[in-house]
């Protein structure tokens, strides 16, 4: 190797999961939603690491951790591109491709501030109108949020 060329190294993890192909801008919405910043478990991440796909990426390695459906849905509405690595006793035993699900209820808010989702006790539900750049239609009011605009619940 080249005298020159540093090289970092991250520990592996033993069992968890690696979320891969993040949007970098998105990375600290993911950590957030999946509420990675409220456990103890050892997390590593990295971000506007270089990416063929989206350009810069974010990846983010959990120990310990496996995810329910429902937050692999909170994952493929903020990072549709992301992919998932299932790891156990060090080696990936399983990848997982999100895919952005058709409905869904109770992820995101609506932006609309007269809708009954945000002025009742009504759990917010959505039909996704866009997979690629994630653009949601509200089922009471109809309007729509796009990605830059949602807030997550």
């Amino acid at each position: 190797m080249d005298k020159d060329v540093k090289q970092l190294k991250v520990s592996a993890i033993r069992n968890g999961t690696v979320v891969d192909h993040i949007p970098a801008n998105n990375l600290f919405k993911v950590i957030t939603i999946l509420g990675l910043d409220h456990i103890d478990n050892q997390i590593t991440f990295g971000t506007n690491l270089e990416s063929k796909l989206l350009g810069t990426k974010a990846i983010v390695k959990i120990s310990d951790r496996f995810f329910s459906e429902e937050e692999i849905n909170r994952i493929a509405i903020a990072a549709p591109q992301a992919k998932l690595n299932i790891i156990r006793n060090y080696k990936v035993e399983e990848k997982k491709q999100v895919t952005v699900p058709d409905e869904f209820t109770g992820i995101v808010k609506c932006v609309n501030p007269k809708c009954i989702t945000n002025n009742d006790e009504v759990k917010p539900r959505f039909r996704v109108i866009s997979k690629e750049e994630v653009s949601l239609k509200c089922h009471y009011c109809e309007k729509i949020t796009d990605q830059e605009h949602m807030v997550f619940i």
